[in-house]
């Protein structure tokens, strides 16, 4: 492994106008970090890239790497681009296991942190680091929201997570499992009890309904709540998803992991058009995933999924998708699981008064993350939707320092 880094690290081409930071949402130094590797000064690297992403060894695991830094390494021109997520990875790894950052919290800078997920774990560090009494609330038994709940083992292990809880706790952030903000604790309750600003967090955790006939049968469920724990989950022998996005994969591989002989995937357009990562897939097809292009479901019955086939026609030079007359087929199936993406729940915004949501129930915030309630902030999935978690990284930074930046105000 250490050679491999090694090898890979030294092709890096050092640019002065490094294509690969500029292409990342969160401008990772990847040169520097690379130099610092190969200068022997690895807990320097390791903590570069941990001040400027406290999720830097979750993302050199889950990030879209093709779409962000590798895809705009220099190298991808003409042949193969700076692997960067394995350096990153084992960069960030040395570093988790060996960072201290002393608490110096002052009691009298109390932040709520609703909901531990990518955004939630990103302010708590920053916030942490700058002497704030940070108290995170989360609804589950375990910290890490969509990263330990939404991401199968196998691409992200949950012992990194246990890793940066242990380093939270290091820092002085304390965590309550188990408690519902909204109907149980109110955002005045808080408010009341000297937290001078609060953040949501909450992510998508709503499934979203394909509203056919047959949806409620008992052979049908939805990916979100099967990720969350598949084990409890007896589908049978042949299983087909109904989705084409990260998701969808996610489900699939997972599913064949547990034991399933057959997982089929069903999308009404063609492999081109999946919005799932091209490794994603490809890495889906390595572990037998088959896929059933060009159907669209119409109606789930005890026996699997009816459907109708659909096709891509050019109409005044544009293209559109079309369902195919006299079309329909049966796709047998013992179950089916719907990936068909997630929206917020309401568990806070129906039981506060002055933060707004739009049509989509997501909380409506400025750039800065600041809702239309004073003192209360948002930032990640819940405000603009499931995202990538660099994406959640990113703007969870902006909403760090405007927290910081109301509470000094303030005092």
């Amino acid at each position: 492994m250490a050679q491999h880094i090694i090898e890979e690290a030294k092709r890096c081409l050092q640019c002065k106008n490094a294509r690969c930071k500029k292409g990342c949402p969160v401008n990772t130094p990847v040169n520097e970090a690379i130099s610092m590797l190969l200068s022997g000064k690895l807990l320097e690297a390791g903590e570069k890239l941990f001040l400027n992403n406290p999720l830097s060894i979750v993302c050199s695991l889950v990030c879209p790497h093709e779409k962000f830094c590798e895809g705009s390494c220099v190298l991808g021109n003409k042949g193969n681009p700076i692997h960067w997520s394995s350096i990153e990875y084992y960069i960030s790894d040395y570093y988790l296991n060996r960072m201290l950052i002393k608490p110096n919290i002052d009691p009298n800078k109390k932040v709520a942190i609703i909901g531990s997920g990518p955004a939630g774990i990103t302010i708590a560090f920053i916030l942490a680091s700058r002497g704030y009494d940070i108290t995170i609330f989360e609804l589950h038994d375990k910290i890490g929201g969509v990263l330990r709940y939404g991401i199968p083992e196998f691409r992200l292990p949950k012992n990194i997570l246990d890793r940066l809880k242990d380093q939270l706790i290091n820092m002085g952030v304390k965590i309550r499992p188990n408690i519902l903000v909204g109907p149980v604790i109110t955002i005045d309750d808080l408010f009341r009890d000297g937290y001078k600003a609060i953040f949501i967090g909450t992510g998508v955790w709503n499934p979203k309904p394909i509203r056919i006939k047959g949806e409620s049968l008992g052979n049908v469920h939805y990916a979100i709540d099967y990720l969350k724990n598949p084990d409890v989950y007896l589908l049978g022998k042949k299983v087909c998803v109904i989705g084409a996005g990260n998701v969808a994969m996610d489900v699939a591989r997972t599913a064949i992991r547990k034991g399933i002989n057959e997982v089929y995937i069903m999308y009404r357009r063609g492999e081109e058009d999946m919005p799932a990562s091209s490794y994603e897939v490809e890495y889906a097809k390595l572990d037998g995933v088959k896929f059933e292009f060009y159907k669209t479901p119409i109606e789930i019955t005890d026996k699997g999924i009816k459907y109708l086939k659909t096709k891509k026609v050019k109409e005044n030079g544009e293209e559109k998708l079309i369902t195919l007359e006299d079309s329909e087929g049966l796709f047998e199936a013992n179950s089916i699981i719907i990936a068909a993406s997630q929206g917020p729940k309401a568990n806070i915004v129906s039981h506060t008064k002055g933060i707004e949501i739009n049509k989509f129930g997501l909380v409506r915030t400025d750039e800065c993350g600041r809702t239309t309630r004073e003192g209360v902030f948002a930032s990640g999935d819940v405000v603009t939707g499931a995202k990538t978690v660099v994406e959640a990284v990113r703007f969870s930074k902006k909403v760090a320092d405007a927290i910081d930046k109301y509470i000094s105000k303030g005092q």
